[in-house]
């Protein structure tokens, strides 16, 4: 490309200021954009003999020759350039802004719901197709281990697993069981695996998002140290892996391979409870405790057939001390709805409580409290998968392959599972702050208020004795000694 005079003379006029160019061809389209710390250095190097040996570069050669006119944005700083930079590759795809465009560089998880039995595999190439696609993940030792720890968590399979179809129609995951899945069944059903690979998308994409959040600290923390070409490539795989967690709430959305998906069960669920219209929001409620101690509650919501992790909740019990799950059911179910009444927000759809009738009764008395109309409410017994209405209609007993039930055991079977995490969560902390029973002098007023004062033991352990004397019942003589206790064990 021989320089015009036109831009030639553009090229003298630019400031030596940050900001970003768009680079266009003679049809006044943008085909490339970049930052720079200096306007006028950056784009004059375009069109200088010295960068001829950059035209060994099939790519840089070609898009050196189709540049016919640019247009530059000045800002403040080189970080506001390296962010709006990032925006209008975004808004405009240039052909040659690869580094958004593709993923080629990272791993991704990939899953075809189409397969009967659905794997979770590897990939660097985004196809587009109707798979569902997780990452990219810049740290490909670190995914691996995850799916590692998934397999084992889930009993889902990866790329490299065998299964083994069963005379009875079910299917054998795994050579070694033991080793493999430590606390699945080794023979499953289609379906039965499909909630699994559901549930492990979930904490997947959770995993997702988590990421995320760190890939975008470590952008701002390369940004605020100058490190400008460290926090490009980190804004990439942050741009790329919002798009990518935008494309699977769309594919969850609309999923047309699965013939029970959640559109089907959901209306499904509404002709088999007689309800006014599909629940799109449901709520469910499970209790967990071990023998009477650590008592514990979640609630899960579910939105269009969905997990909605925002909008779960878990609750320590307040009102009595001891095993009683009805008592407890009433008194979260109460906690719960009296919050929402309270904040004017509506009621879902449907609410579930995992138990039988008499934890379906104190939901009800909870909403008599209440003293305001409850949603539809029911239970899951879960010996036979028996639904229980408050109204008293007779128990309900759908086929296993109905897709409505097996919503509403995906549901329940979520709350089970975030109950019992928070009651192992409780049990653990229980048992690090048990080493405060050890000390002599240290009554329960005492241990709970320096619990109160420094929230949990590992901050407790990390607290010189000045700190110690901070909290109230503790003198220079009992923190000294508290001190020398914790550093000891």
């Amino acid at each position: 490309m021989s320089e015009s005079p036109s831009l030639k003379e553009k090229v003298r006029h630019l400031p030596d200021r940050p900001g970003v160019y768009l680079m266009k061809d003679r049809l006044g389209r943008i085909i490339y954009v970049g930052k720079a710390k200096s306007l006028k250095r950056r784009v004059s190097s375009y069109f200088q003999p010295s960068r001829a040996f950059t035209r060994q570069q099939p790519k840089i050669r070609a898009l050196i020759e189709m540049i016919a006119s640019f247009d530059t944005i000045e800002v403040k700083s080189e970080p506001e350039a390296l962010l709006l930079e990032g925006k209008l590759i975004k808004q405009w795809r240039p052909r040659y802004n690869t580094d958004f465009t593709d993923d080629k560089r990272f791993l991704l998880v990939r899953v075809d719901p189409g397969e009967e039995l659905p794997r979770f595999r590897l990939t660097r190439i985004k196809k587009d197709d109707r798979s569902r696609y997780f990452g990219p993940f810049a740290h490909s030792g670190l995914l691996r281990k995850t799916l590692a720890r998934m397999r084992q968590q889930f009993g889902v399979l990866l790329a490299d697993a065998t299964p083994r179809k069963l005379p009875d129609g079910t299917w054998q995951l795994y050579d070694d069981v033991r080793q493999e899945l430590y606390s699945f069944p080794h023979a499953v059903g289609a379906e039965e695996y499909r909630r699994r690979v559901d549930n492990a998308c979930a904490f997947l994409e959770g995993k997702s998002r988590e990421w995320l959040e760190t890939l975008r600290a470590e952008m701002s923390a390369a940004a605020a140290r100058q490190a400008f070409e460290k926090a490009a490539e980190l804004r990439d795989v942050v741009f790329a892996l919002e798009e990518t967690l935008a494309k699977t709430r769309r594919f969850e959305r609309t999923d047309p391979t699965r013939p029970d998906g959640t559109a089907a069960a959901l209306h499904a669920l509404q002709q088999a409870l007689g309800l006014d219209g599909p629940p799109r929001t449901m709520e469910c409620f499970d209790i967990s405790h071990i023998s009477g101690t650590f008592v514990v509650a979640s609630m899960v919501h579910f939105a269009d057939g969905r997990p909605d992790k925002d909008q779960y909740r878990r609750f320590q019990i307040k009102s009595f001390i001891g095993n009683d799950d009805f008592r407890a059911m009433e008194e979260v179910v109460g906690r719960r709805y009296r919050r929402l009444v309270a904040e004017r927000k509506q009621f879902p759809d449907l609410v579930v409580i995992d138990g039988g009738r008499g934890q379906v009764g104190a939901a009800l008395k909870a909403f008599v409290g209440l003293e305001c109309m409850p949603p539809a409410l029911i239970g899951l017994a879960k010996k036979e998968e028996t639904i229980i209405f408050p109204d008293g209609r007779a128990p309900l007993r759908l086929p296993l392959a109905h897709p409505g039930l097996q919503l509403l055991q995906r549901l329940r079977d979520e709350a089970h599972r975030f109950a019992n995490t928070y009651n192992a969560d409780l049990r653990s902390r229980k048992i690090r702050e048990s080493v405060l029973d050890d000390l002599p002098g240290l009554g329960p007023v005492r241990r709970a208020a320096l619990l109160a004062h420094f929230g949990g033991i590992e901050r407790l352990r990390a607290a010189n004795a000045v700190a110690l004397r901070e909290v109230p019942g503790f003198g220079p003589k009992l923190a000294a000694e508290l001190h020398a206790f914790l550093a000891k064990s």
